[in-house]
């Protein structure tokens, strides 16, 4: 069966789905300042799943939304982040005051991660 990747912004993941199951997530949340942003906060992939391109497909599907809804990426994800490197034609760099008011954000909400 096929990966599903489903977006459920309530909850600040990204879900990779397979046979009913999660096999892997991007945590993310969106910047509350002007100018909105997503921000890639942990990219996982479950034990037993890795190596079949999932976390990349889940990047690239982050971006793909970010682009849809006209807003950048911060990927303060270190796997994000390098495959940002990676892929510049796909992800685009954010401004750099949305980076700072991410890091802000992330800093104040903490507890939640």
């Amino acid at each position: 069966m096929a990966i599903a990747l489903l977006d459920e912004r309530k909850a600040g993941r990204l879900l990779a789905v397979e046979d009913d199951a999660v096999v892997g997530f991007i945590a993310y949340f969106v910047l509350e300042a002007e100018p909105h942003a997503l921000v890639a906060v942990h990219t996982v992939v479950e034990p037993g799943h890795e190596g079949r391109g999932i976390a990349g497909d889940l990047v690239g599907r982050f971006y793909a939304i970010a682009a849809e809804e006209g807003v950048a990426v911060v990927p303060l994800c270190p796997y994000a982040a390098r495959w940002a490197a990676k892929h510049p034609e796909r992800a685009p760099a954010a401004p750099a005051g949305v980076v700072d008011a991410a890091i802000a954000q992330l800093d104040r909400d903490s507890d939640l991660w």
